[in-house]
C-alpha cells in the first residue's frame, strides 16, 4: 500500500499534467464547459440538496457557519447563473499587455498566461467549490481544492458534477481535484511547491494565519473582513441608519458585513434610536463603548453588552456588532487604522471633502462613501465569481476574480540577435 505522501505526490503530478490540457483550450471551449456545468447543476438540484443536508445535520443551526454551508434552491440556481456569467466574461489568457520593438530589432510582447496549478484551502462554504472551479477553468488553470470537513458531502457532489462535465469534454478530471477533508492533507499541500504555483486560503483569520506561517508556496490571502461604517456628524442620519442595519443583518456570516459602527458624538444620541427597530427584528447583540452603551440603555435596547477592547477589531460573522463613539473624523480614522483588516470601510457624510480624505487615507481594499460595505463582491462589481476578497497588496487586491487568475510571460521574436 502506498504511503499517503506518495499518493498525494501522484495526485499533484496528475493535476499539473491536466493543467497543460486546460492551457491548450480555446476561449470558446472553456466557455462551453462552464455552460454545460451550469446545466448539469440545474439538473441536479435535488441530488445536491440531499448531500448538503448530510453536512447540515452535523452542525448546530446556531453556528454562524450554518448559513454559509446551506445550499437552497435559490443558491444552487445562483451557482448556475454565476457559471454562465463567468463563461461570458472576456478570457484574460493570451491578452497582449505590452508590445514594442527594442532598439536591437527584437519584437517584445508581454502576454497574460495561466498561473498553472492553483491550490485553494477553504472552510464551510461549498459555493466556493463552484466559484473557484469556474474561475480556474475559464482562465486555463487546474485547481486543487481543500475544503473543510463541515462541507465534505456538499463539496464531493459538486466536484463529481464537475468531473462528469470534464469527462464529456475529454478533459482529465484531475484538472479539478478535491483533496480529502483530513487536515493532514493541508500540510502536504502547503509543501508541494514543485507542483502547485499559488496557494489561496479563504476563510477565518486562523486559517489564513496558519497558511501564511506554513506554506512553502506563494500565497495570495483572501483576508478576514473586519468592516467599519463611520457616521460623520454631517451625515443624513436616516441614510446612515439604513446602511448600518443593511450592512449588519442582510447576511452577517459573510466577510463584507458590518462589524463595528463608529459614530460622531454630536449625532450618536439621534442616530442610535433610528437603528433599534432594524436591530430588534434580527436580535442583533450590541457590544457598546461607554457612551453608546448609555444611549442604547436609555432607549430600552436589551441585547446589550459593555464592550471590551477585544470587541473592536473582531470579525463577528453573526448577528453581533460593536459600537464606538468618537470625537470627530481624526479619531475615527485612528480607530479604523488600529482595528481594520484592510477589507472594506465606509464613511457616511454630507461633507464631500471629508469623504475624499477618507477615501485617500483609509488603507483598505474597498472604501465607500454613503453606501453599505455589503457590495464588496466580485459579482456586484461586475467581475463574475470570485475566489475571495484579497486584503494584501501584491498581485490582487479586493475581489480576486477572473482578471487576476493570470500571470505574465515575456515573448521575444528576433532574427539572430546576440548580446
Amino acid at each position: 500500500m502506498k504511503k499517503r505522501k506518495s499518493i498525494l505526490e501522484e495526485i499533484f503530478i496528475n493535476c499539473r499534467k491536466a493543467s497543460k490540457s486546460l492551457a491548450s483550450l480555446s476561449s470558446e471551449q472553456k466557455g462551453d464547459i462552464l455552460k454545460s456545468l451550469a446545466e448539469k447543476i440545474e439538473g441536479s438540484v435535488d441530488k445536491i440538496k440531499v448531500e448538503n443536508k448530510k453536512d447540515l445535520d452535523r452542525m448546530e443551526t446556531s453556528d454562524p457557519k450554518y448559513d454559509r454551508l446551506l445550499l437552497t434552491d435559490a443558491r444552487i440556481q445562483g451557482l448556475a447563473n454565476s457559471l454562465r456569467v463567468v463563461a461570458s466574461l472576456k478570457d484574460p489568457v493570451g491578452e497582449v499587455l505590452l508590445k514594442k520593438t527594442l532598439p536591437n530589432g527584437l519584437e517584445l510582447e508581454k502576454i497574460a498566461n495561466p498561473l498553472g496549478v492553483v491550490g485553494i484551502i477553504y472552510e464551510s462554504r461549498p459555493n466556493v467549490t463552484i466559484d473557484v472551479a469556474s474561475l480556474c477553468l475559464r482562465s486555463g488553470n487546474a485547481a486543487i481544492l481543500k475544503g473543510g470537513k463541515e462541507a465534505h458531502f456538499s463539496n464531493t457532489i459538486l466536484v463529481s458534477l464537475i468531473h462528469d462535465v470534464l469527462t464529456a469534454f475529454n478533459i482529465p478530471t484531475e484538472a479539478v481535484t478535491l483533496l480529502p477533508a483530513d487536515r493532514a492533507y493541508t500540510h502536504e499541500l502547503l509543501k508541494a511547491e514543485k507542483y502547485v504555483d499559488v496557494i489561496i486560503p479563504r476563510g477565518s483569520a486562523g486559517l489564513i494565519n496558519f497558511v501564511r506561517s506554513n506554506s512553502l508556496i506563494p500565497t495570495i490571502e483572501t483576508g478576514a473582513g473586519v468592516c467599519h461604517t463611520y457616521v460623520e456628524k454631517t451625515a443624513d442620519l436616516d441614510m446612515a441608519a439604513a446602511i448600518i442595519v443593511n450592512a449588519k443583518v442582510t447576511r452577517p456570516s459573510v466577510c463584507n458585513s458590518l462589524d463595528t459602527a463608529i459614530v460622531d458624538k454630536e449625532v450618536a444620541a439621534e442616530l442610535i434610536p433610528k437603528i433599534l427597530a432594524g436591530f430588534k427584528e434580527f436580535n442583533v447583540e450590541v457590544y457598546a463603548d461607554e457612551v453608546s452603551y448609555k444611549i442604547f440603555k436609555e432607549n430600552g435596547y436589551e441585547l446589550l453588552q459593555k464592550a471590551t477592547p477585544e470587541d473592536f477589531g473582531r470579525e463577528w460573522l453573526d448577528f453581533k456588532a460593536s459600537f464606538k463613539v468618537v470625537d470627530g473624523f481624526d479619531e475615527a480614522l485612528e480607530h479604523i487604522e488600529k482595528n481594520s483588516s484592510r477589507h472594506s470601510e465606509a464613511i457616511i457624510t454630507a461633507d464631500t471633502a471629508l469623504a475624499e480624505r477618507f477615501i485617500r487615507d483609509v488603507d483598505a481594499a474597498s472604501v465607500y462613501h454613503n453606501a453599505s460595505t455589503r457590495f464588496t463582491d466580485g459579482e456586484e462589481f461586475g467581475l463574475g465569481a470570485e475566489i475571495g476578497i484579497s486584503t494584501q497588496k501584491l498581485h490582487a487586491r479586493g475581489p480576486f476574480a477572473l482578471e487576476k487568475m493570470v500571470t505574465e510571460k515575456w515573448v521575444l521574436r528576433g532574427n539572430g540577435q546576440i548580446r
